[in-house]
């Protein structure tokens, strides 16, 4: 997966939370997570678990790069991920490509804020499991036919195979 754009910081921190927007690094407070993308600073902090787990961290690490492709994503292509995932609700289709997106998507239901966030991580989660290498993993619980047509969408919005970040 080729990317373009300007460099991105890369960092492994010890024990990583979050709570409130907040990321920490050993530290009691929050959630365990495993990592964090900083779109503005350009930087993505990993947890360094992942050094020891190859294929988790390039699941992890291209779901957080495709958060700086998001913010770059033309908006008619927004426009038509949006209607590719309202059409999958209509389906009723269930399962996703993630936890990210799998966390989020019952919510969406609800409130339009966690309807753009649930968006941007289907669309993240998607990415990682079209481009991470990992084929298999307990999360990709997607309905085949539904990701025939996400991997349709991905080749259409990026048709150059270069992802702009």
């Amino acid at each position: 997966m080729p990317v373009e754009g300007r460099a991105i910081r890369i960092r492994f921190l010890p024990a990583l939370t979050a709570s409130r927007d907040r990321l920490y690094s050993d530290h009691p407070t929050g959630r365990a997570v495993y990592a964090a993308a900083f779109v503005r600073k350009r930087e993505i902090v990993l947890d360094e678990e992942l050094l020891k787990q190859p294929r988790e961290l390039a699941r992890i690490l291209t779901h957080e790069l495709f958060h700086f492709a998001w913010v770059r994503l033309a908006n008619r292509n927004r426009v038509s991920f949006e209607a590719l995932l309202l059409e999958e609700r209509r389906k009723n289709a269930r399962g996703e490509l993630g936890w990210s997106a799998a966390s989020r998507k019952k919510a969406s239901r609800r409130h339009r804020r966690a309807w753009r966030e649930y968006l941007c991580e289907s669309f993240c989660d998607t990415a990682a499991w079209l481009y991470s290498g990992v084929s298999r993993h307990p999360e990709f619980t997607l309905a085949p036919r539904h990701r025939s047509r996400r991997r349709a969408w991905f080749h259409a919005a990026f048709p150059s195979g270069i992802i702009p970040i």
